[in-house]
């Protein structure tokens, strides 16, 4: 069994792959349920708010008790109870945020920055070369970060983690004009379309894209193969430093 991240970390356990095909990210990683459960408030808020004939209060009313209910479910399955406070936290601070503007589509404010937060996270993760895929996974498998001494681990989740990336990116770049827009039903119809497909799209995408990184015969994500350490420094060598003593004049050198 291994842990699926709910929206604050692993949090529920998910059946381990059969045995006859490889581990892929998806029986790692999950992902399917929190993102599913990511959706239904935004939806109850959107539709609160057009039966109540554009009422705000309507829309976040409806909006906090979906978060709620969705929050007691998720501790009934047995989630973390800070993942869950944590999902119905961001609930309440966009309804929060929508009241005291008195826009509509300033509940998905928190949103939109949480996209544009996360896409320059993943970029900065893969340039300091610390992937946020690998981290995830190393999460996942308790594994810590043992992974960063397999070089093509590294490689691999480099490349993985640009796929993420992408698909926050591809998140502002609708979002944004959705938003500024003011059009609320079009932000949670993409909220949709972009959420568990995109998520679904990523996990297969970025796991063919690691076990293409990785060279044949590797033993895969759950075993970091430690590279060769780093060259001895000029001088350290064994035998370094000492000088070769010249044979007595008349002697011919052992070979």
């Amino acid at each position: 069994m291994t842990a699926a991240p709910g929206p604050g970390g692993p949090s529920h356990p998910v059946p381990s792959p059969p045995a006859d095909r490889p581990e892929s990210l998806a029986d790692l990683l999950g992902g399917r349920r929190g993102a599913v459960d990511a959706t239904a408030p935004p939806v109850a808020f959107a539709l609160g708010w057009l039966v109540t004939g554009h009422s705000l209060v309507g829309g976040v009313a409806a909006a906090v008790l979906t978060g709620t209910a969705v929050a007691a479910w998720r501790l009934r399955r047995g989630d973390r109870p800070r993942s869950v406070l944590i999902g119905l936290l961001a609930v309440c601070v966009a309804a929060l945020i929508a009241l005291r503007t008195g826009r509509a589509t300033d509940f998905f404010l928190v949103q939109v920055l949480s996209n544009v937060a996360s896409a320059l996270a993943w970029v900065v993760s893969i340039v300091i070369r610390w992937p946020l895929l690998g981290v995830l996974v190393g999460v996942a498998v308790r594994q810590g970060g043992r992974w960063r001494r397999d070089p093509a681990l590294l490689r691999a989740y480099g490349r993985g983690s640009w796929v993420w990336a992408a698909t926050y990116a591809l998140r502002v770049a609708v979002f944004v004009p959705l938003y500024l827009g003011g059009q609320v039903v079009a932000l949670v119809v993409a909220r949709v379309a972009l959420t568990w497909p995109l998520v679904a799209s990523a996990l297969a995408v970025s796991w063919l894209v690691i076990r293409r990184s990785l060279p044949a015969g590797h033993p895969g994500l759950r075993h970091p193969v430690a590279g060769p350490g780093p060259a001895p420094e000029p001088g350290t060598e064994p035998g370094a430093g000492t000088k070769r003593e010249r044979p007595p004049r008349g002697e011919r050198p052992l070979r």
